[in-house]
């Protein structure tokens, strides 16, 4: 009775114990408690007709159909995200053997000795004597009663761990997600480009065949004919060129999803690509915290506040049991037979007196804090760097865009007009050449613009942690 009150004393003292790890707080965020403001940057205040970037799943936030569905390919094959996955089961499960620790082990163990003993240390006079001994035993051994909280540290600290893995593995989701998207913008625009090139170089083809002919009649310079030449073989190089950029795309592509892509999937041109919904930062830079990368670096900053806990409580008692009932006889048929029951009770204590490594190990583990307290600092100012580039580049580039397009028509009008006065004989070829180049340059920009657009919007999704 008196040893079933003493236990139930030390398990409720066990219970209600705490650890002894310092009071986690938040570390304030190291940035400013808005996003910038200039010329390069919208009027985050008067942005109407987006979408919150909290809560907003990336299946409303991509509104295109097969990059969709080539997103869903990426999510069930991507070998790299996979991997994350499996290193969240993995902490999960080594939480749980820590966590473990907090409770008594039940072993159910038999033991069969038998030993001779010699003649001249017989407790029989002079003879020799041959001892037989079986056993079997239920109990608890060396289950440490954890009153200072070190295990219960521990225990938290492989908590933290596993979380902040978790919040790795959603990272890396995201990253795919918006790396996905990112790689079909390119092929798009690559494929766009190349037809461009294709049109340029038949344009070109043709006119080279014009002037050539116009050449042997005696009507066009042989000046006339090698710069359309030049020209010709300028734009066989692109068309090789982005050529080869739409092999490189598919491949990254193929990669990135697991599989092949289907070629009906694969979009031909950005202008078949349905525009990403347009997201907002909000008006506070505090949305950072809720990225996924600083939610790991906060749990890795937690886990090694925990491990102080782990390092103070090492200064205290160790305070152990160990429980055995069983059987005991020296015949195995005997062994359940009444009176042979036994049992032991073995409660220990261990008192660190003198041991230098303590302090260092409490040391260590405050300084590893301070560390990842740092780490987790950084991380909160590359996020709120990434942010405000994304935003000043969201700025700018509907701008750019705008221009171009105007720039692209002004073009096409001018080489109109340049190819009309040339076959009328009013002016040289030179200026047909520079019309053309000049349209050409301001196709294959619109294409780059309308690429940084749309994947200005992806990114801006990512940096403000997707959801």
């Amino acid at each position: 009775m008196k040893k079933a009150v003493v236990i139930s004393i030390l398990l409720t003292f066990f219970i209600c114990s705490c650890t002894m790890a310092p009071k986690y707080t938040r570390p304030e965020a190291p940035i400013p408690s808005t996003w910038p403001k200039g010329d390069a940057y919208e009027d985050i205040e008067n942005v109407s007709d987006v979408s919150k970037v909290v809560g907003l799943d990336w299946r409303e936030f991509f509104t295109d159909t097969k990059l969709k569905q080539i997103i869903d390919m990426a999510l069930q094959n991507n070998r790299d995200l996979r991997i994350a996955a499996l290193n969240v089961e993995k902490a999960r499960a080594l939480y749980g053997i820590q966590r473990a620790e907090l409770f008594p082990t039940l072993n159910a163990y038999g033991v069969w000795t038998e030993q001779k003993i010699p003649a001249d240390i017989s407790t029989k006079s002079g003879e020799a004597m041959n001892f037989k001994q079986f056993n079997a035993n239920l109990g608890v051994v060396s289950w440490e009663i954890d009153f200072f909280g070190r295990i219960r540290s521990l225990k938290d600290r492989a908590l933290e761990q596993y979380l902040a893995t978790e919040q790795a593995h959603r990272s890396a989701r995201l990253a795919l997600i918006t790396e996905v998207a990112n790689v079909c913008l390119s092929l798009a625009a690559d494929r766009e480009n190349l037809k461009y090139a294709r049109s340029t170089l038949l344009s070109q083809q043709e006119s080279y065949d014009l002037i050539h002919r116009r050449y042997e009649m005696g009507v066009a310079s042989e000046l006339d004919l090698r710069m359309v030449q030049t020209r010709l073989e300028a734009v066989k190089v692109d068309v090789f060129k982005y050529t080869r950029q739409v092999a490189l795309n598919e491949n990254a592509l193929n990669l990135l999803v697991g599989s092949t892509v289907p070629p009906e999937l694969l979009p031909d041109s950005l202008s078949v690509v349905a525009e990403p919904k347009d997201v907002s930062p909000g008006l506070s830079s505090e949305v950072l915290l809720r990225r996924p990368d600083i939610l790991q670096a906060e749990g890795q900053l937690k886990a090694a506040n925990a491990s102080i806990g782990a390092a103070r409580a090492a200064f205290f008692p160790r305070i152990s049991l160990t429980g055995v009932t069983g059987t005991t006889s020296d015949e195995l048929s005997g062994l359940f037979k009444a009176g042979s029951n036994t049992w032991t009770f073995s409660p220990q204590i261990v008192m660190p007196i003198f041991d230098p490594r303590l302090w260092s190990a409490l040391e260590a583990s405050k300084v590893e804090r301070e560390i990842v307290l740092s780490q987790y600092e950084k991380a909160v100012q590359n996020a709120f760097k990434e942010a405000s580039d994304t935003l000043a580049a969201r700025g700018t580039i509907s701008k750019q865009l705008n221009a171009q397009q105007s720039l692209v028509r002004a073009s096409e009008e001018t080489y109109r007009l340049a190819t009309a006065r040339y076959m009328k004989g009013i002016d040289g070829y030179l200026g047909v050449l520079d019309a053309q180049r000049s349209l050409y340059a301001a196709q294959q920009n619109l294409v780059n613009f309308r690429f940084l657009h749309l994947a200005n919007r992806v990114t801006l999704y990512k940096v403000l942690g997707g959801g």
